[in-house]
């Protein structure tokens, strides 16, 4: 029995683990690597193994860098099954497509700017993949629910847990068999934080063999969530009520978009926010990742269930909510001077819809941004965090009037004293314990904080390690 370590070393993105038992060979996420110039390079040398050798994967989640090589995978000979909860496989066939149209633009820009420097085209830039084949990626998922062991091959079992992430999201627990012994494996995945809205917190899991658990956020803790409720109450009062003005809001399309929906209305519902608000949700995939996810409230947790009943009670005295889709209805809500709350993609402000209505509310100071989520270096967000005194949008530029709140508390991952109160939840330390997707020093702070609460053999692994489970 062998594991080796693909993606998601020392680094953040590209999840992906080749497991070894027996004539078994299977992968734990397929993930792209996301951010910096090496990304690409990363993905199109993707993969490092035989794909025809695969007989299956398993995916803890949706998001991009855990499943986003999955089309590549099947491209270059990938033939079995992907297991993935239902939920998850729902997502994917919303997430999978939209990052083949980026690789199909991407691929487009680069070849016509490629043109225009050099007056002709050699070697022209293929997408990593493409839309038709993310689309046929989508047959091979086969779906599971939480909490109901499977055998995926002879002599392994599989089984999801909650891990309280997003949507669909998962713990894999591993159970592999073979000369006469049985060794037990847990995948993490991404956990997330308790006591946060919409998701239930992360399923404990009591013993493991070998751990390989997250560390995105293992070297810092987030803002108290009734902190960050009460900067939102005022920033959205003081725009909405005082200043007469309009809030923008630039959010990611799955989780984040749909805890503010909820924490909107649950703020109306209590009465400490207007419910004259007109509120806009201007994003397709958001749209679609929120149908999603009210196809699956029985996963949310019991607040959010309880929230969803007073909506339908209580529908005709609710506040105004739309989910925009075709462009002409979203350039209509910059005709809208005041009262909108208007949430749209993309999260950092780099691309999509959002950049419009920045460019129509950053020169006015009856109007606020607040920023409800990470914000990496370079990108137009980080500049409006920073207070940056005008940015550049659409080739111009625009001077930023509007008052910008940063939100700390809305992180879909877990901390370092949630991390560790998971881990806590362990009976007996594992054998081993890799500490996985995490920035190098962050994953090497992770790691010495378990070890000296625990007491427990963990480390770092860089990317390509192989080891004997034994």
């Amino acid at each position: 029995m062998r594991l080796t370590v693909h993606g998601a070393a020392r680094e953040v993105t590209g999840s992906c683990y080749l497991v070894e038992s027996g004539k078994v060979r299977f992968l734990v996420d397929c993930g792209m690597f996301q951010g910096g110039r090496e990304a690409e390079p990363k993905n199109r040398r993707f993969p490092d193994f035989d794909p025809e050798g695969i007989d299956f994967v398993l995916v803890t989640h949706a998001h991009i860098d855990h499943s986003g090589l999955l089309p590549r995978l099947i491209n270059l000979g990938f033939r079995g099954p992907v297991y993935c909860t239902d939920a998850t496989a729902d997502l994917l066939g919303v997430l999978l497509p939209d990052s083949a149209h980026i690789a199909e633009k991407e691929a487009e820009w680069r070849n016509y700017d490629r043109r225009r420097k050099r007056g002709e085209l050699k070697g022209e830039t293929a997408p990593i993949y493409t839309v038709e084949q993310a689309r046929r990626s989508l047959k091979h998922l086969r779906r599971r629910e939480y909490d109901q062991a499977f055998e995926p091959a002879d002599g392994v079992r599989a089984c999801f847990r909650d891990a309280g992430h997003i949507l669909g999201s998962s713990i894999i627990e591993l159970w592999l068999r073979g000369r006469g012994k049985e060794v037990k494996l847990v995948f993490s995945g991404d956990l997330g934080m308790p006591d946060r809205p919409l998701m239930n917190d992360p399923t404990p899991i009591a013993e493991a063999d070998y751990l390989l658990v997250e560390s995105t956020y293992g070297d810092r803790l987030h803002k108290r969530m009734d902190e960050t409720v009460e900067e939102l109450v005022f920033a959205v009062n003081d725009t909405v009520q005082r200043k007469k003005g309009n809030v923008i809001i630039p959010s990611f399309a799955v989780g984040r978009t749909q805890e503010i929906v909820y924490l909107l209305l649950d703020l109306i519902r209590r009465g400490r926010i207007s419910g004259s608000l007109a509120i806009f949700v201007d994003s397709p995939m958001a749209a679609a990742a929120t149908e999603i996810t009210l196809r699956h409230a029985d996963l949310l947790d019991e607040e959010t269930r309880q929230l969803l009943d007073w909506q339908r009670q209580n529908g005709d005295h609710l506040p105004y909510i739309r989910f925009t889709e075709s462009p002409e209805e979203s350039m209509a809500i910059n005709n809208i001077r005041q009262g909108a709350v208007i949430i749209s993609a993309s999260g950092m402000c780099d691309a999509g819809r959002i950049k419009h209505h920045l460019k129509n509310n950053l020169a006015r100071a009856d109007c606020s941004v607040i920023i409800a989520g990470f914000q990496a270096q370079g990108t137009l967000g980080r500049r409006l965090v920073d207070g940056a005194p005008y940015v550049r949008l659409f080739g111009e530029p625009v001077p930023v009037r509007a008052s910008v709140y940063t939100l700390g508390g809305l992180s879909a991952h877990a901390d370092r004293d949630a991390l560790l109160g998971w881990l806590a939840g362990f009976r007996t330390p594992p054998r081993r314990a890799f500490v996985v997707h995490g920035e190098a020093a962050t994953a090497a702070g992770f790691a010495a904080a378990v070890r000296d609460r625990f007491g427990w053999q963990v480390e770092t692994p860089e990317r390509g390690a192989g080891f004997d489970l034994v």
